[in-house]
C-alpha cells in the first residue's frame, strides 16, 4: 500500500513539473487563447448626428425641426411648437443629450 502511494506521488510530481515547463514554451511559441486577442474597434469620434438631433427634437414636440447651427460642442435645432418658435440645444456627443430647451 505504501509503495502505491509513493508511485502516485512520484507520478503527480512529474506531471506537475511537465505542466510548469510547458507554460513558458507555449507563450514563447505565440499560442494564445481567443480571450487574449479581443480587439475593440472605435469608429471615429462619437458625435451627435444632425439627423438624430432633429428626430429627438420632433419627439419632444417641435414641428418642422431643422438644424440652425453646428459647433464642435453643440447642435442647435429650431422649429415650431404650440408657443411659437422654439429652439433646442444638444451636446455634440453620442446620443445627443439635451443641454437647453
Amino acid at each position: 500500500m505504501m509503495n502505491l502511494f509513493a508511485k502516485l506521488g512520484t507520478a503527480s510530481l512529474i506531471a506537475l513539473s511537465a505542466v510548469s515547463v510547458m507554460a513558458p514554451s507555449v507563450s514563447a511559441a505565440g499560442l494564445s487563447s481567443p480571450a487574449e486577442t479581443v480587439r475593440y474597434q472605435h469608429h471615429g469620434r462619437d458625435i451627435c448626428s444632425p439627423l438624430m438631433a432633429v428626430r429627438k427634437a420632433r419627439a419632444a414636440g417641435i414641428r418642422r425641426a431643422e438644424i440652425a447651427k453646428i459647433t464642435p460642442r453643440r447642435v442647435v435645432v429650431v422649429g415650431r411648437s404650440h408657443h411659437g418658435m422654439e429652439r433646442m440645444v444638444f451636446a455634440n456627443q453620442s446620443d445627443c443629450p439635451v443641454l437647453r430647451r
